[in-house]
């Protein structure tokens, strides 16, 4: 295959993998094993292009391998693997040494920025057909799509506000030229951006809304980034009141649940603090993040490791500390809190650095003079940011869904804007060749 072929592969297997993410069963991992085999065999018959790759994609995957070694290090001195309550977590560990080596050939062959935008909004439009299908039709109390309804809440509105990115990115792509394709792409990003917010709010995934704030700022401040001639204010207006109206529909009416679930949360809050009631959903979240944190104060280095944290936390229910409720979960719900009664500071270093390298490369663009850059590197550091705060009543990195979906949207955005960032200043570069040209006829050259 030629190097045209597996760059056309790599961009409809991304898209494939936004668009499944969190519809198809087993999406989360079909995907990646089929770049996985389509890497291997580029590598056989080609070799890869590394030349391609620099210091950043070397932190990147610097990052990605101390957090699997710190996990797979855990494994081993406890002889016991990551458990899911649905039983398919069992490679958790080893999916950020797949996500390295998916980094390498991606970069080697990178993928087409429209097939990660588009496959942003059709991955969020479907997840809101099937929110609403599962609770007006099926009738049921929360929408899941038959997975854990917080982590399908959470990507779904992640995925929502990545597609209201996609529509900065089409208006900038607009004017060059404006085709009607373009113009469609553009409203199957809106259209994905409010799909992937009624998804989450009919999920009933309270945790996920306190992220909502930062991501409507960073969406936003990407807005005001853009040129004022790409920036069609009546279209921003329209996107705007149509989502606050969604919003304000969805907690006005009592049978969408969501008011409901708001006011018990509050309630669960306050008896937790009164000492009335531990068993609710918000007291058993405390519950555990106080046991955790005990827990971690006992072994702050190496923590209790896979498995034994569990038996720790169930002595403490024995002891009467705990309220028994929190032996039925296989995870602290909180991904620093889990982290670090787990593994220690030894683990907290790998979550850090899988969070922050991205949070600081992306951040590095944000300034960047292409605004189908800058809007990139906005997309990209909402992936992080938006897990940071998921992390904190949910252990989303334990999670199948979760941990593909990170590793997959950030790798992916990764990828697609140093594609864009090198097409940028070949276009510069072309431009001020031309510039030269022009100004030496007059004896003024640039």
């Amino acid at each position: 295959m030629t190097t045209e072929m597996w760059h056309r592969l790599n961009s409809r297997l991304l898209f494939a993998f936004l668009a499944m993410l969190i519809v198809v069963p087993g999406g989360y991992a079909l995907v990646p094993l089929l770049c996985l085999i389509a890497a291997l065999a580029g590598a056989l018959a080609a070799g890869w292009r590394t030349p391609r790759l620099d210091w950043e994609d070397g932190l990147w995957c610097l990052a990605l391998l101390v957090f699997a070694a710190s996990w797979l290090g855990d494994v081993v001195r406890t002889l016991k693997w990551p458990e899911s309550a649905t039983g398919n977590g069992i490679g958790l560990p080893l999916w950020p040494i797949l996500g390295a080596v998916l980094l390498i050939w991606l970069r080697c062959h990178g993928p087409a920025a429209r097939h990660w935008w588009l496959g942003l909004s059709s991955g969020a439009l479907a997840a809101g057909l099937i929110a609403l299908f599962e609770r007006l039709v099926l009738l049921y109390s929360r929408a899941s799509n038959d997975m854990n309804a917080i982590p399908f809440g959470n990507l779904a509105l992640l995925l929502g506000f990545l597609s209201w990115l996609a529509t900065l990115w089409w208006m900038y792509r607009l004017p060059q030229p404006r085709r009607f394709y373009h113009r469609y792409c553009l409203w199957l990003s809106a259209a994905g951006g409010t799909a992937g917010l009624l998804a989450s709010l009919l999920s009933g995934t309270r945790g996920g809304w306190l992220a909502v704030p930062l991501l409507a700022l960073m969406l936003y401040v990407a807005w005001r980034q853009m040129p004022m001639k790409e920036r069609p204010r009546p279209v921003a207006r329209y996107l705007g009141c149509g989502a606050l109206l969604l919003v304000v529909m969805l907690v006005a009416i009592p049978e969408t649940g969501v008011s409901h679930r708001l006011v018990a949360a509050v309630a669960d809050a306050q008896e937790y603090w009164q000492g009335e009631d531990r068993d609710g959903s918000v007291g058993l979240r405390l519950e555990m993040w106080r046991g955790g944190l005990q827990l971690f104060a006992e072994r702050p280095w190496i923590g209790w490791g896979e498995g034994r944290l569990e038996s720790e936390r169930d002595a403490l229910v024995t002891r009467h500390i705990l309220h028994p409720g929190v032996s039925y979960y296989d995870q602290l719900h909180s991904d620093i809190i889990d982290t670090a009664a787990r593994r220690g500071m030894l683990g907290l270093l790998g979550l850090a650095l899988l969070y922050g390298v991205p949070l600081y490369l992306f951040s590095l663009r944000l300034g960047a003079s292409s605004p189908g850059v800058r809007v990139l590197a906005m997309a990209g550091l909402m992936t992080p940011l938006a897990f940071i705060v998921f992390g904190l009543s949910q252990s989303m990195l334990r999670d199948v869904h979760g941990l593909s979906g990170y590793l997959g949207l950030s790798i992916g955005c990764w990828v697609i804007l140093k594609r864009e960032e090198q097409r940028a200043l070949c276009q510069e570069g072309g431009r001020a060749g031309r510039g030269y040209v022009a100004d030496a006829f007059v004896g003024k050259p640039r």
